[in-house]
This record gives C-alpha cells, structure tokens and sequence, in this order.
C-alpha cells in the first residue's frame, strides 16, 4: 500500500504542468537572501547575496543573466520591501506570497530549501501573490501608517498625563470631559509652570465648560509632589513634539496629494457639504476632503459612518484600481471581511471571519460602531443585525457592507444615495411578506393579510393562511 501511495503521488506530481519556465525563488533574511533559479541557468543555481544595495543590483544582475522573467519571495518583516522595489524597477514580475500560504508545505526547514521550494512551487504555477498597489499607493500608504503611529503616541502621552494627575489627586478628568480640550490643556500648561491656586487655575475654565469655576477649583486640590510633576511635565512637552510632528506628517501628505496626478480633469474640485458628518478629534491641518474627491472622483463621505480620515486609511489600502479583484467577493475577502469556512465532508465545520491585521478592515469596523444611532438605512441595517446576531456580528456585518458600498462608488463612479431608515425597514418588511408567500406555496397555502382574513374566518383563532 504505501509503495502504491508514493507512486500515486508521484504521477501526479508528474501531470503538474509548467507555468512558469523563467522562474527564480527568494528567501529572504536581515543578512542574506538565497536565490534558486532553473538547474540548467547556471552551475550555481542556488546563489547567496548580502542584502546591501550594491548587492541587490547584483542579484538582479545575475537573475538578468539567466534569463529569468519572474521571481517570487516571501513576505519576510520589512527586509522584502527594499528586495521588492530594486527588483521591479529592474522589469522582473514579481511575486510576493503569504508567509502563511507556505507553512503547511512539508519539508526540511533551512534557506538553501526554502529559496528552492519557492522556486518549485513558482514554477508550476501554484503561489499567489499578494496584493500591493502603485508607487503613488504605496507612498500614501506609508506616510498614512505614519501619522496612525504619531496619533497613537501622542495618545499615550495623554495616559500618561492623567496618571500624573491622579497620582497628586488632581481630578481633573472628573470635571473636564476631554483633558486635551481648551479647559484641560490651559489648566495642565499653568501646573507646569507653577501655578497651584485652584481658584486661579479654575479661572483657566472655558465658557462652554458644563462644570463651574467652583467644582473644578475643589478638583484641582492636590498634593503637587515633585516627581508627579516631573512626569507631567515631560509628558506635556512630549505631547506637544507628537503634535509637530503630526503636523509635519500632514504637510507631507499634502504634498503627495498635490503631487498625484488630476484623474478626473475638468471636474470639481471640492465634494459638497455634507451634513452628516460630525468633527472627531486628530483631523487633518489641510482639507483633506477636497484632496480625497479631487483623487477618487467621487465623494466616499455621503456614506453614513464613513469621514475623510476614514476615507484616506481605505483608500491608502486598497488603491483607486478596483479591477485588481476579480469581484467584489474577492475584494471583501482580502479585507478580511466575508466568511472564513471551514468545510470537511461537505459540511461546514465552522463560519468566521480570517484574522488580519489590514488597516483598512480596521477602519470600516470603527466607522460601523458610530452606525448604532444613525437615522439612515446603514443605521436601521446595523440595528437589525445586532438584534439578530449580537453586537460583534453586526459590526462585521456591516463593515463588509460599507466595504461593498465603496469598491462600487470607486469602480462606477457613482454617488451615494441613502433611501433612509424608514424606506429600509419597509423594503425589509416586503421582503419577508415575499419569503412568507413562497413558504406558504411550498405547502399549498396561500397566504392572505389579516383584515382580509377576518371577513372569510369565523373564529379569530384560525390562521391567516388558508389552504
């Protein structure tokens, strides 16, 4: 039996076709990259490069010399990222695979093997690559990554500052809702410097402050140590330096913006206003909206939920080329937010979601929790699907909605247009009037509204469906 099973495999092996004649695989790592091309290119097929520049250009050098046209590597950390850029700036077509697609291939774990395996599997045909947008993409992507770092830091400077404060017992979070705001940054920037009269502090107070002078100046009794002090201080100052530096991070993306080619010439410039947005906090320094519609043509922001930032952290992701997916199912499964099934038998073992870290997936989710109170039809579908299937679902539920709704306003260029909460629970309501009927025909009834009911029935307890 088994010597039947290794011939099985063999010739199956065999019946594998060739797809990829001129192929090479990479295995990279922080000091070396090992590269496999054809047996017959070269005495050496299995070469060992350093990973300085100088070196990359000579890898390419030596792929060129062997004829190959196609090279696959795996995505490795960073260290791919430079590897990628000399190698498709020289004409190669590049592959980059899922670390994760290659795992469950057995075999000896070692470079020399790892850079051959690639190349095998590169050969007939059986890698994927993965999805990297444009030059102009990938620059934004990186610069948007950027200033979703900054924004993290500086908010953990905020945690900082307010540890400070509690631990001399000043509450000053228990009178001012957002510390940051007028009120906070005035009163925290008069302890730095040395003020501690509560009553002179409490004066600091904005006029649309809830709390008065009197309760925040009974907040701001504390003991003021030193080292508390300290730690405040430089979190303030390091507060600030992440807020330039934000700022600076906003001109470069200005810039780049600035610098992209006009895709729609002769068009409008600014989206119109919309008035379903509301302000949140780390808004851009520049009209971010008018260089996101200028880019897209098309106004992302109509949707409920979604604003410029959002946009922007999507648009970094995904690119403007929407047919790099085959549908609108491919593209909803790369975001990591369509069904994740596990099937064996013909059976569906289990129904989740695939872990990712894509930042756009983050996004869309962020944006589908501010639905919950929202008056639209996006609103009215997020509350059904958390009715139904709890919170958690209805969040991913309606993340791959608004996924949906963007690939389709990118790809057609078409506005949108929300029919509003009442007419979607209507619709709703029809729908399953319509579901109800065709179970009723299944079992031979027909089914018949109430009132209509009520003149042919005698008794009210008979069904509304008659046979």
């Amino acid at each position: 039996m088994p010597n039947q099973a290794s011939s099985k495999q063999s010739q199956e092996q065999a019946e594998l076709k060739l797809l990829e004649l001129n192929a090479a695989g990479l295995d990279i790592g922080a000091e070396e990259i090992y590269v496999c091309v054809p047996s017959d290119r070269d005495e050496s097929p299995i070469r060992a490069f350093a990973t300085y520049t100088v070196e990359l250009h000579a890898l390419a050098d030596w792929l060129q010399a062997c004829g190959i046209k196609s090279v696959a590597m795996e995505s490795t950390g960073v260290y791919w990222i430079p590897v990628y850029e000399v190698l498709e700036a020289r004409g190669f077509a590049v592959s980059l695979v899922n670390a994760r697609h290659l795992k469950n291939v057995p075999g000896r774990k070692s470079d020399v093997a790892d850079c051959e395996w690639i190349q095998r599997l590169h050969t007939y045909g059986l890698l994927r690559s993965s999805f990297r947008p444009d030059e102009e993409i990938c620059a934004l992507r990186a610069l948007v990554r950027q200033r979703h770092n900054l924004v993290r830091s500086r908010s953990r400077q905020i945690q900082l500052m307010q540890k400070a404060m509690e631990q001399m017992n000043v509450k000053l979070t228990e009178v001012v809702s957002d510390i940051t705001g007028l009120t906070g940054l005035s009163i925290i920037r008069a302890i730095v410097q040395g003020e501690r009269d509560p009553k002179r502090l409490a004066e600091l107070r904005n006029s649309r402050c809830k709390k008065s002078e009197e309760e925040i100046a009974m907040a701001l009794e504390g003991t003021y140590q030193f080292e508390h002090l300290f730690a405040l201080r430089q979190a303030l100052a390091t507060y600030d330096f992440y807020g330039q530096q934000l700022q600076d991070c906003d001109q470069a993306i200005e810039s780049h913006y600035a610098s992209m080619p006009d895709r729609h010439p002769g068009e409008e410039t600014s989206p119109p206003k919309t008035s379903n947005q509301k302000r949140r906090k780390n808004q851009p320094h520049f009209d971010l909206a008018s260089s996101l519609y200028q880019m897209v043509g098309v106004d992302l922001t109509e949707i409920h939920g979604i604003d410029a930032l959002t946009v922007q952290a999507v648009i970094a992701e995904i690119g403007l080329d929407m047919s790099r997916w085959p549908t609108v199912k491919h593209y909803t499964s790369w975001l990591g937010l369509s069904p994740y099934n596990d099937i064996s038998g013909g059976k569906i073992l289990r129904t989740r979601t695939k872990k990712t870290k894509n930042h756009a997936n983050t996004a869309l989710r962020v944006a589908a929790q501010t639905l919950h109170h929202s008056d639209s039809a996006l609103g009215a579908f997020f509350r059904r699907m958390r009715a139904k299937h709890g919170p958690a679902k209805a969040v991913t539920a309606t993340a791959h909605k608004l996924a949906r709704i963007i690939y389709f306003m990118i790809r057609d260029r078409t506005p949108y247009q929300d029919p509003g909460a009442q007419q979607y629970e209507q619709q709703h309501q029809q729908r399953l009037i319509r579901n109800l009927k065709r179970k009723a025909a299944r079992l031979g009834m027909q089914l018949i509204p109430a009132e209509s009911a009520s003149d042919t029935v005698p008794s009210s307890l008979e069904p509304a469906v008659v046979s």
